[in-house]
């Protein structure tokens, strides 16, 4: 049995030199220390032995099976030790690369203008409102002294949903709902996505951004919407900006006018930006029609009104010389990330 018990520690030990994992040390460690291991069944033998025997035996027995787990524990620290250092050497950071550069995402020009132009209004004491983009045809037209006979109101021009629902082509609508809801004195702003029925082309999109501004209060002239108009465009191109007026004709307004800045690219001597004019139109205004007020429950004869309106995306065009309005919508990177 002596001979036996040697033998078992031997082949134990080479078997633990041997195992490659902590899988294959379990697997040793049950082979010969288990509940029906090896060693355990030399153990149960040990009643057939002498008196003087037995002792001896289960001392060597003793002694073995903590040779074994000594090892077993040896083997396993060792190959812990093995197993850690490789799986640190194949994660190893190399600290010396250059780091990977994280791309950042940036504002749209068309927000970073329309922010910068809400700020000027704000600065000079405006709110901004907001309205329904999905708009009823009274508001859209009616209140607005739009008739039914108008052309805008021509289907070609406008997203109607049923006869009285609408995809708004303005903001406007922000304004007529202002008024109804809200005393004058009135100073807003109305930012926001409108609708055309329009083919895409490079100056026209069915979906475009409009800023229109109102105020009304006790005697507003035409020289305040001049003025207020004249100190905005200076701000968002530069104080040197050449502003003029010309007549125009509005359904909401009147008089009305349309204001041009000299092109900043000729002086105002004619180029192809401008088309040989030397101004470049800019946006729409007048003072609020008596008709507008009176549909909305204000005494055109106690208060008067201005109201303006720009194409967001116009103004950016010729804020960095940008030819097609279609980029602004194509999310290419490489265009998107000169702004």
């Amino acid at each position: 049995m002596k001979a036996e018990l040697e033998a078992i520690e031997k082949r134990a030990f080479e078997e633990l030199e041997q195992a490659a994992d902590l899988k294959a040390l379990d697997a040793v460690r049950v082979k010969y220390l288990g509940k029906k291991g090896e060693l355990t069944a030399i153990l149960k033998q040990m009643g057939k032995l002498s008196a003087e025997e037995r002792p001896v035996i289960g001392q060597l027995a003793n002694q073995i099976r903590e040779q074994i787990e000594e090892k077993l524990e040896e083997s396993k620290t060792s190959l812990e030790s093995r197993m850690l250092n490789e799986r640190l050497k194949e994660e190893a950071l190399d600290v010396t690369l250059p780091g990977s550069k994280q791309a950042l995402g940036k504002k749209h020009p068309i927000t970073t203008v329309l922010d910068e132009i809400k700020e000027i209004f704000i600065g000079m004491g405006f709110e901004v409102a907001q309205g329904p983009e999905v708009e009823l045809d009274y508001y859209n037209f009616e209140a607005l002294n739009i008739p039914k006979d108008h052309p805008a109101r021509d289907t070609q021009d406008t997203f109607y949903i049923n006869d009285n629902v609408v995809l708004r082509t303005q903001t406007s609508p922000v304004q007529i709902r202002t008024m109804e809801n809200q005393k004058p004195p009135i100073r807003i702003i109305a930012p926001g996505r409108v609708y055309r029925s329009d083919a895409l082309d490079a100056t026209h999109s069915p979906l475009f951004h409009q800023m229109e501004g109102l105020v009304v209060d006790k005697n507003i002239t035409m020289s305040d919407l001049k003025g207020t108009l004249e100190v905005f465009v200076k701000r968002l191109y530069g104080e040197d900006t050449v502003v003029r007026f010309r007549p125009h004709h509005f359904p909401f307004t009147e008089p009305s006018a349309e204001l041009d800045i000299q092109c900043f690219h000729c002086h105002g001597e004619g180029c192809r930006l401008c088309k040989g004019e030397g101004w470049i139109e800019i946006l729409g205004c007048g003072m609020v029609h008596p008709k507008v007020l009176e549909n909305c429950g204000i005494d055109p004869e106690e208060y008067s009104g201005f109201a303006f309106g720009m194409g967001v995306e116009r103004v950016v065009m010729r804020r960095y010389n940008i030819d097609d309005l279609r980029m602004f919508y194509e999310n290419d990177v490489r265009f998107l990330n000169q702004f």
